[in-house]
């Protein structure tokens, strides 16, 4: 029932099986509808969870009401609202899931008193987060200094499985430009492979 994440932790560190029984009794194992909202903005994040099946993605609403897409997760990865959660101060962003999805959600307690009983937790969570912020940081620096293009052709090199999942326009939000302008993206691909 735990495989996946116990080969996610232990990639990081050496876990006993006592100390993996101590992880997986502070885990709730939930299973969420295609477009269910885990979490609005304006709410704290009450939550860190590793996704064991299914496709979410977190996103903030601009001032002209439309979704600007930060991340898409999908299984043996992990999403929250990192600064709302640690913090447990109210959210900017909204995640919601993409497909049925299923989660094995940490709540902020549990993950401190875990800290406690394993202080190797830490240094997992800790590697993770350095990922995550070594990811943003590259996603920022292709923002503003590689094409539209150059941009797309990153993400599915990076994402390969995450197209065939999401619709278009959502990748669209994500890479930071409109639907006509990535299906003229994939139009000029598509040539240069054919011709």
């Amino acid at each position: 029932m735990f495989n996946e994440i116990d080969k996610h932790i232990t990639r990081c560190h050496p876990f006993s099986a006592t100390d993996l029984e101590l992880f997986h009794a502070r885990l709730k194992r939930k299973n969420y509808r295609k477009k269910t909202v885990l979490l609005s903005q304006g709410e704290v994040c009450r939550f860190e969870a590793y996704i064991v099946s299914g496709c979410v993605k977190k996103y903030y609403i601009d001032r002209n009401g439309d979704e600007v897409i930060l991340q898409f997760a999908v299984e043996d990865w992990w999403i929250s609202d990192i600064g709302s959660f640690s913090e447990q101060k109210p959210s900017n962003l909204f995640i919601e899931t993409l497909e049925d999805t299923e989660l094995l959600i940490i709540d902020y307690e549990s993950k401190e008193l875990l800290y406690q009983q394993l202080p190797h937790l830490e240094r997992v969570f800790r590697l993770m987060l350095q990922r995550s912020y070594s990811v943003l940081e590259n996603r920022f620096y292709a923002t503003v200094s590689h094409t539209a293009e150059q941009r797309y052709l990153d993400f599915m090199s990076r994402y390969p499985t995450i197209p065939q999942r999401v619709p278009q326009t959502q990748i669209a939000s994500y890479l930071g430009i409109t639907p006509e302008s990535l299906s003229r993206i994939r139009s000029n691909l598509h040539k240069k492979k054919s011709g």
